[in-house]
C-alpha cells in the first residue's frame, strides 16, 4: 500500500492489536497534546494566550496535574485565572466583554454565557480535535482509494460503541451511496462480531469466580475488563 504522510498514523493504528483503532489514534494525539502543553511551549506568548482564553477541561487538567511540570501548570492556571477574574468582574456589573480570537471576537454579555463557554472549551481538546477530524477523513479516503486498507479494516478487532456510531454517521457525508453501503456492511460486521467476542470474554471472566469453574482455563478473559471498558467507554485502561 502506497503511504502518504497523512495516512501513516491511520494505517499504524489499524495495524495495532487493539479493540478500537480510532481510540488508539485519539490516545496518541492526546499524549502528544499533553506533552506539547507541558513542554517549553507553555512559555510562548501565542500558547499562553490560548490557554488563558480556553483553560482546560476537568479530564485534561487532572492529566496535567499528574505530569512532572507542576510549575508550568501553575503558571498557566495563574494567567488563566487572572483573565477569568478580570472578565467576570466586568460582566458582574453588566459590562460586556469581547472574547479573544478563539471565540471569534464575540461579545459576551452575561456571567452565565461566559462560564458556559469556559466549560465547553479546552486547550488540549481543541488541539486534539483539529488533527483527529483529519484522521477520520483519512479513514474514508483510504476506504475509497486503497483496497489493502479495506482488508485491514475487515481484519480489525472492531471499534468502541462511540466510534462505531461516529463512523456510521460520518460515512454518509463522505461516501457515495454504493460506497457507504459497502462500508456499513463491513463496519456492522466487525463491530458486532467483536463486541460479541468481548462480551463472551467478560462472561467467562465472571464465570471464573464461580467455584464450579475454578480449575478451568482463563482462555482470553484475564484482560476482559480493560478491553470491555474500551468497547463501552472509549477509554484505554493501562493493565
Amino acid at each position: 500500500m502506497a503511504e502518504q504522510l497523512y495516512t501513516i498514523p491511520v494505517n499504524d493504528a489499524f495495524s495495532t492489536d487493539c479493540e478500537c483503532p480510532v481510540c488508539a489514534m485519539f490516545a496518541e494525539l492526546e499524549k502528544n497534546a499533553v506533552e506539547y502543553t507541558m513542554g517549553p511551549s507553555y512559555m510562548e506568548d501565542d500558547n499562553r494566550a490560548m490557554t488563558d482564553e480556553l483553560g482546560f477541561c476537568a479530564h485534561h487538567v487532572r492529566i496535567l496535574y499528574g505530569e512532572k511540570n507542576r510549575l508550568g501548570l501553575a503558571l498557566m492556571l495563574k494567567t488563566h485565572t487572572d483573565k477569568t477574574i478580570r472578565d467576570l468582574k466586568q460582566l458582574s456589573v453588566n459590562k460586556p466583554v469581547v472574547s479573544g480570537s478563539l471565540f471569534k471576537k464575540q461579545k459576551i454579555s452575561s456571567v452565565g454565557e461566559y462560564i458556559d463557554k469556559l466549560e465547553k472549551n479546552c486547550f488540549i481538546c481543541s488541539r486534539i480535535n483539529k488533527t483527529f477530524d483529519r484522521y477520520i477523513d483519512t479513514i474514508f479516503h483510504l476506504w475509497k482509494k486503497e483496497p489493502a486498507f479495506r482488508e485491514k479494516l475487515k481484519a480489525s478487532k472492531g471499534f468502541c460503541t462511540y466510534h462505531y456510531g461516529l463512523l456510521y454517521d460520518y460515512g454518509q457525508t463522505k461516501l457515495k451511496q454504493d460506497e457507504y453501503n459497502s462500508f456499513i456492511d463491513t463496519l456492522n460486521d466487525v463491530y458486532f462480531s467483536n463486541m460479541e467476542r468481548v462480551n463472551g470474554d467478560i462472561g467467562w471472566f465472571i464465570d471464573k469466580f464461580d467455584y464450579r469453574y475454578k480449575n478451568e482455563p482463563w482462555k482470553n478473559s484475564k484482560d476482559a475488563l480493560p478491553r470491555g471498558i474500551i468497547k463501552t467507554n472509549h477509554t484505554i485502561i493501562d493493565n
